[in-house]
C-alpha cells in the first residue's frame, strides 16, 4: 500500500471516529452547561489530555521542532519557557479556578472574571469578546494552514481542499457534541501527539547515530553545543527574557481555562496535573530534540515546519509513514475544535451574559461556531502565513488582555470593571502593534511589554475579594 493510500484510509477511519464521537456526546449534551463546559464533569485524564492537546498540536509539531531546527540549541529556550508556563497553570491556577467556577457557576472563563452587571462590566466583556473572536479567529486558521501544508507536503492534495475538508468535519462533531466531543476528540488527538512526539524522534536520532556513528548529535558538523543566544550583550538578554516569558501568558488562555472549570473536582484537577505535566515534558522534549537532529541530518529544508514531514517521507516505510502524518494531519485538524467553541461561547454568551443566562437554546451558538468556522478557511485560504507566527501572536495577545485578570482572581483580588476594561484594551493594542513592529531578539517587546503595562494597571485597580464578591 502506498503512503497516500495509507494517509486516505487513516484519515477516513479517524474522521468516522471523531463523528462517532460527536453522535456519544450529543445525546449527554441537553443544554449551555452541556455545550460549554460538559456539564462539569469531566475526568482527570480528558482534562489533562484535552487541555494539553488544545495548545500544542500544529504549533508544537510543526513549530517548534521547525524552531529548534532553523536556530539550533538556543532555541530550547523557548521551551523552556513554555513548559514553565504549563507548570505555573496547572500548579498554581488550574486548582483555583476550579473552585471559582463551581461556586459562581460560570460557564467561561470572562463570566468568571467580568460577571458583574455595571456598565463598565459589560462594556468590558464587549471587549472580551471580541479579542477572543479574533484571536481565535486566527488561530484556527493557523491550524487550517497547517493541514494545508501537509497535505501538500504528504498527498499533493490541493491547500484549498485540504482546508476545506477539515473545516467540514471539525464543524460537524463541535455542532453535535460541543464541549464534550470536543475534549474526547482532543483527548485522542494528545494521546497520538505524545506516540510521534516519542516515536519519531528516536527515528530521526537512530539514523543519526548510524550516519555518524556516534550519539552526539553534532558531531556531523562538528557544530559545538551550546545553548548561548546568537546574539550578543543587551540582545542577548533580550532573547533569554523573550523566550522564557513566553510561559507567563498561559494562564490567559481561555480555552484551557475552561478546562480547569469543567473538572468535575479538585481531586480530578491534581490527577490531571501530574499526567498533563508528564505529557508536556515529553512532548516538547522530543520535538526539541527532532529539530535539533533534523538539523544536522537534512539541510536542504527551505521551509523549517516542513522537517516533521520530511523526516516521516524519508525514514520511514510507506505504510508507516502514512500512518504518521495520517494521525498527525488529524491532530493538527481536531485541535481547532477547542478554539471553535471558546470563540462561539464569547459571541453568544459573553456579549449579552444578562440574556444568555436567561436563554435555554443554542442556536446562536451554533451560528457562531459556523460563522468563526468560515472566517477561519478564509484567513486560511487566502492569507497564508506562518504557523508559528500566527499562533505566538493570538497567544500573546490573549496573554496579554485576560492573564493580568485571571492572576488577581487566583490571588483572591477582584479588579474594578473599569480597570479590567483597561487592562483588555491596553493587552490587546499594544499587542498588535509591537507585532508589526519589526522583531527585538527573542520578540521580547512584544512577549513581556504588553503583560508589564496590563498587569500594573490590574494591580492598580485591585481589591482584596470579601465574602460578599464572593
Amino acid at each position: 500500500m502506498s503512503t497516500s493510500t495509507t494517509v486516505i484510509v487513516t484519515l477516513i477511519v479517524y474522521k468516522l471516529a471523531l463523528l462517532g464521537m460527536g453522535l456519544w456526546a450529543r445525546k449527554r449534551t441537553r443544554g449551555q452547561g452541556d455545550f460549554l463546559l460538559g456539564g462539569r464533569r469531566i475526568g482527570p485524564w480528558v482534562t489533562s489530555l484535552s487541555a494539553s492537546a488544545s495548545t500544542t498540536s500544529a504549533w508544537t509539531l510543526l513549530g517548534i521542532s521547525g524552531f529548534a531546527y532553523a536556530l539550533g540549541p538556543p532555541g530550547l529556550w523557548l521551551i523552556l519557557g513554555v513548559v514553565s508556563g504549563y507548570v505555573l497553570n496547572w500548579c498554581w491556577v488550574a486548582p483555583r479556578l476550579n473552585r471559582a467556577a463551581e461556586r459562581t457557576g460560570a460557564l467561561t472563563l470572562t463570566e468568571l472574571l467580568l460577571g458583574g452587571s455595571d456598565r463598565w462590566a459589560r462594556l468590558a466583556r464587549r471587549a472580551a469578546s471580541v479579542i477572543i473572536l479574533v484571536c481565535f479567529t486566527f488561530y484556527v486558521a493557523s491550524q487550517f494552514q497547517a493541514a494545508a501544508n501537509a497535505f501538500e507536503e504528504s498527498l499533493g492534495i490541493s491547500a484549498q481542499s485540504g482546508i476545506l475538508l477539515g473545516a467540514a468535519v471539525i464543524l460537524a462533531y463541535t455542532l453535535l457534541g460541543g464541549f464534550l466531543a470536543v475534549s474526547l476528540t482532543d483527548s485522542l488527538q494528545g494521546l497520538l501527539m505524545l506516540l510521534v512526539s516519542l516515536f519519531l524522534p528516536a527515528v530521526v536520532v537512530f539514523a543519526l547515530i548510524v550516519i555518524s556513528g556516534s550519539g552526539n548529535l553534532f558531531s556531523v558538523t562538528g557544530e559545538p553545543f551550546s545553548m548561548a543566544p546568537p546574539q550578543a550583550g543587551l540582545a542577548a538578554a533580550g532573547f533569554l527574557i523573550g523566550s522564557l516569558c513566553v510561559g507567563l501568558g498561559q494562564p490567559g488562555q481561555p480555552h484551557v481555562a475552561n478546562r480547569f472549570m469543567a473538572a468535575r473536582d479538585q481531586r480530578a484537577v491534581r490527577q490531571g496535573r501530574i499526567i498533563a505535566l508528564v505529557w508536556v515534558a515529553l512532548v516538547f522534549a522530543g520535538m526539541g530534540i527532532l529539530g535539533l537532529a533534523g538539523r544536522v541530518l537534512y539541510s536542504d529544508i527551505g521551509n523549517p515546519e516542513n522537517l516533521f514531514f520530511v523526516a516521516t517521507e524519508r525514514l520511514l516505510p510507506p505504510v508507516l509513514s502514512g500512518i504518521v502524518i495520517a494521525a498527525v494531519l488529524s491532530a493538527i485538524m481536531s485541535t481547532a475544535d477547542s478554539q471553535l467553541l471558546t470563540g462561539a461561547a464569547a459571541v453568544s454568551r459573553d456579549w449579552s451574559l444578562e440574556r444568555a443566562r436567561k436563554a435555554a437554546g443554542l442556536k446562536t451558538t451554533y451560528a457562531a461556531v459556523v460563522a468563526i468556522t468560515a472566517g477561519a478557511a478564509l484567513i486560511a485560504l487566502f492569507a497564508p502565513q506562518s504557523v508559528f507566527l500566527r499562533v505566538l501572536f493570538a497567544w500573546h495577545a490573549l496573554g496579554a488582555s485576560f492573564a493580568p485578570l485571571v492572576y488577581m482572581a487566583v490571588l483572591g483580588r477582584q479588579v474594578k470593571s473599569g480597570y479590567a476594561l483597561a487592562v483588555l484594551l491596553c493587552g490587546f493594542t499594544l499587542t498588535v502593534l509591537l507585532h508589526w513592529q519589526p522583531d527585538t531578539p527573542g520578540d521580547w517587546a512584544e512577549r513581556l511589554a504588553p503583560m508589564i503595562v496590563t498587569l500594573s494597571i490590574a494591580i492598580a485597580g485591585s481589591r482584596r475579594m470579601t465574602h460578599a464578591d464572593e
